[in-house]
């Protein structure tokens, strides 16, 4: 039996969770609604179309995997832990929705919502490095580089997963080398 509705979060989610398994092209209001167990009418009662759609998904994405991930380690009153906190979290589960977001930057509202995340997490990492001592501009380069190794090692464990070899033994020294 269909459910003849459910609420725009459900269908936020389940876009997520198609993006993730088969990027954006798999985010379909008709298999979305099988998937679901609703009909299309339900889509239409929450959304316009599915752009809509992929604009609320990026929003949750934001919220839930970007800005809740920080304001949860914000917490951390040591700079160093709340930077390890981070690099742990960022390797605990492969980043397989923010690769499926960075394979799709060429729709604008993804590469706005790629964008908004980077920015919110170098922001993140320049003020932990400047709690540590350094300059702004030191704290910054060192943030950016920070994520541009894990952009990085979330590609190579996606692409080339054999080059990474020892994972754990890898980020141990990553984290040596980035914080310290």
């Amino acid at each position: 039996m269909m459910m003849a509705n459910l609420d725009r979060e459900r269908w936020e989610q389940a876009a997520l969770d198609a993006l993730e398994r088969g990027g954006l092209a798999a985010v379909a209001v008709e298999p979305l609604a099988r998937e679901l167990g609703v009909t299309k009418g339900s889509f239409y009662w929450h959304f316009a179309n599915r752009q809509e759609l992929i604009a609320g998904a990026l929003r949750r994405w934001q919220e839930v995997h970007v800005d809740g991930v920080l304001a949860e380690l914000e917490a951390i009153a040591d700079p160093s832990e709340r930077l390890r906190a981070l690099f742990g979290r960022g390797q605990a589960k492969a980043p397989s929705i923010f690769i499926r977001l960075l394979d799709a930057t060429d729709e604008p509202a993804v590469r706005a919502a790629v964008a908004t995340a980077a920015e919110a997490r170098v922001a993140f990492m320049t003020r932990a490095f400047r709690q540590r001592g350094l300059t702004p501009a030191r704290a910054r380069r060192q943030a950016l580089l920070a994520y541009s190794v894990y952009v990085g090692l979330a590609h190579l464990g996606r692409d080339a997963p054999e080059v990474l070899g020892d994972r754990r033994g890898l980020n141990r020294h990553l984290m040596e080398t980035l914080i310290g």
